[in-house]
C-alpha cells in the first residue's frame, strides 16, 4: 500500500448520519427513535460523539422524525456494517478526506448489498403475490355480497349501496362487472339477478 494512502480497513472515521423514522402517533415514532438511537450508543464498535434530535413533522397523516449522530467507527468494514444493521438515511464522513481500501472490502461490500437486494426483491415478491390474492378475493367476496343482497329482489343504486356497505362509486365497478358476466341486468335504474 502507498505510504500516501491512508489504511481504510482500520482507520477511525469520524462521520455525521442521520437517521429517520416515520410512523405513527407521534408520541411512539418520537420513542422509538430515541429507543433506536441508545441501541446504536450500546454498540461497543462505535463511539458516539454528539446527537442531535428534530422534533416530529406531520407529513401526510404520519409523524416523521429524525437524529443526527456524529460519530467515530473504525474502518470502512464496520462503517459498511452499521449502514446494513442500521439503515441510516444519509452519511458525511468527516474525517479522513481519503483512504485506500482492499479490494476484499469492496468485494465484501458489493456482495452484502447484492445479498440485500435479493432478500428485498423477494420480499416484494411475495407481499405483491399476497397483494394480489388478498385482492382477487375479496373483490370475488364483495361481488357474492351484492349477488345475496339482490337474490332477495331488485334494488337501486343507493339501496343497494346501504345495504352493502359499500360507497356508490366503489360500487358501480362491481356491478358494471356483474353485468358484464351476465350475472345481474340493469332495468332503468334497479338491479336485479339474471333468471
Amino acid at each position: 500500500m502507498p505510504e500516501d494512502k491512508i489504511d481504510g480497513e482500520n482507520m477511525h472515521i469520524r462521520c455525521k448520519v442521520i437517521i429517520e423514522i416515520l410512523g405513527k402517533p407521534k408520541g411512539h415514532v418520537e420513542e422509538t427513535l430515541r429507543m433506536y438511537v441508545n441501541k446504536i450508543r450500546m454498540d461497543s464498535e462505535i463511539i458516539v460523539l454528539n446527537t442531535e434530535f428534530a422534533d416530529a413533522v406531520e407529513k401526510e397523516n404520519m409523524w416523521a422524525i429524525f437524529a443526527e449522530l456524529e460519530m467515530i467507527i473504525k474502518g470502512m468494514p464496520k462503517l459498511i456494517a452499521f449502514c446494513f444493521n442500521y439503515m441510516p438515511s444519509s452519511i458525511e464522513i468527516l474525517k479522513p478526506e481519503e483512504f485506500a481500501l482492499k479490494k476484499s472490502t469492496i468485494e465484501n461490500f458489493i456482495n452484502d448489498l447484492q445479498a440485500r437486494l435479493h432478500e428485498l426483491d423477494m420480499i416484494v415478491k411475495r407481499e405483491r403475490n399476497k397483494n394480489d390474492f388478498l385482492t382477487l378475493n375479496l373483490s370475488k367476496s364483495l361481488s357474492n355480497v351484492i349477488l345475496v343482497s339482490l337474490a332477495f329482489g331488485s334494488l337501486d343504486m343507493d339501496k343497494l349501496s346501504k345495504v352493502t356497505g359499500i360507497p356508490e362509486k366503489e360500487l358501480e365497478i362491481f356491478l358494471d362487472s356483474l353485468i358484464k358476466e351476465d350475472k345481474i341486468i340493469k332495468d332503468d335504474s334497479l338491479y336485479s339477478l339474471v333468471k
